[in-house]
């Protein structure tokens, strides 16, 4: 693998590919410490040390702790991805978008510039609740987090978030189109990544003072390894299911006849259904947030802390439902079918047409259940690492499969690189997979 880091840089093109999207991230990371005007910096920090449980702690993490100093890139890139989020499952029920979804390059511009209007729109709605939330609100000692509140404030809150993210849209599609990589979703894992010396300066401070044994630290250490290892093979996992196409004779050729397979991935769904699951059980409490008097409020809230047991119940739950909501939408055995039967394809065994289509979704819905499985397991473990070994920081849940999920993207698109130019790419023994397949 170092040997594969070696050969990168030899190559002009993915060279400057590198060197465009570091200085990308770096311009990303320099507009988060830019404050908004009109913000109490300290108030806000000591809101947000207790808020990471609600709808501003999930945003909060996403935008790389852009919020939490309220910065110009404080909504990040997540009204994009709600934009891209909505406009993907509008095109299963919308024949418009299912039609343009078809027409190729075309079809997609069109649908990406109705996201970036749908981005737009987030951005201005999200940022004026914000605005009338942070108005409401107050830090632990009492202090307001808004130093001047009203219209103006809120006007000034809503252009400053939106045209943030509008910047970070159009970030993220620079490095896309002229680096290495998703630019969206490098975006993400710069913001999650950035979090990490801290949480590595704060746990060798607790072990320092006692808090946390170096034999707990060192066994820690190994799982978080075993944790990493098995994401990283259940992202690639897939089951191949064999296709085999018959010979066509078109003139006085002969085509087809050869053996192919059709891969179904583990997790399907991706990192959607926590996200979604998330949004939902902390909305509640976020609500409820805002009404600090009322009994009925705090006792849901209470309910829907994510210590509880309840709580973890819900999640995981509404992460299953959500794997195999998303997995449904996004994957019609069906059409998979009728392509296959369209161009000669066809599975061993199976007969063309229901009899393939049953049988891909019989696979398919086994998988999932094991993909939603271990997509809740790792959810889950940051509540359980931290209620049972007082773990100081934060690890596992969705930011960890982003962060993988985005690394082993990136690293075969490296590779991809590298071996069309001839050199020996990261792995000796395979190709490195990303989670596209």
């Amino acid at each position: 693998m170092l040997e594969g880091f070696q050969n990168a840089s030899r190559v002009p093109e993915l060279r400057r590919r590198l060197l465009f999207t570091f200085g990308m991230l770096a311009v990303y990371r320099l507009g988060v410490a830019i404050p908004t005007p009109g913000i109490d910096s300290v108030a806000l920090k000591l809101f947000f040390e207790a808020a990471a449980s609600n709808f501003f702690g999930l945003v909060n993490l996403f935008s790389g702790g852009a919020l939490e100093r309220f910065s110009i890139f404080a909504l990040g890139i997540m009204p994009y991805i709600s934009a891209s989020i909505i406009l993907q499952l509008l095109t299963v029920v919308v024949p418009y978008l299912e039609r343009l979804s078809k027409e190729g390059d075309a079809g997609r511009r069109r649908i990406t510039q109705y996201t970036r209007y749908g981005t737009v729109g987030l951005s201005l709605v999200q940022s004026l609740f914000i605005s009338f939330g942070l108005e409401q609100i107050q830090s632990p000692n009492g202090a307001s987090v808004v130093i001047d509140p009203g219209w103006t404030f809120r006007l000034m809150c809503m252009i400053t978030l939106t045209s943030g993210t509008c910047f970070l849209m159009w970030l993220g599609e620079q490095v896309t189109e002229r680096g290495i990589g998703n630019g969206i979703s490098l975006l993400i894992f710069a913001g999650i990544v950035a979090a990490l010396p801290s949480a590595i300066t704060t746990t060798f401070q607790f072990m320092t003072e006692g808090e946390i044994s170096l034999f707990t630290l060192i066994g820690l250490l190994a799982f978080m390894v075993v944790v990493v290892a098995a994401i990283i093979f259940m992202e690639r996992g897939q089951r191949r299911i064999p296709v085999q196409y018959a010979k066509r004779v078109v003139g006085r050729r002969m085509y087809g006849g050869q053996s192919s397979h059709l891969p179904l991935k583990i997790n399907t769904a991706g990192v959607i259904p926590p996200i979604f699951a998330s949004s939902i059980l902390i909305f509640p409490g976020t609500i409820a947030s805002f009404f600090p008097d009322n009994p009925i409020a705090q006792g849901a809230a209470d309910l829907l802390q994510p210590t509880s047991i309840f709580y973890t119940i819900l999640y995981v739950g509404l992460i299953i439902f959500f794997c195999y909501f998303y997995t449904a939408v996004t994957f019609n055995p069906v059409d998979v079918a009728e392509n296959m039967k369209k161009f000669g394809g066809y599975i061993p065994g199976i007969r063309p047409g229901k009899k393939t289509s049953d049988y891909i979704d019989r696979i398919l819905t086994r998988l999932t259940l094991g993909g939603a499985l271990y997509v809740a397991a790792v959810c889950v473990l940051p509540t359980l690492l931290i209620a049972q070994f007082n773990v100081t920081f934060f690890f596992g849940g969705t930011g960890l499969l982003i962060v993988v999920g985005v690394a082993l993207d990136t690293v075969a698109q490296m590779e991809t690189h590298l071996l069309t130019r001839n050199y020996e790419g990261f792995m000796k023994r395979g190709r490195v997979r990303g989670r596209r397949g």
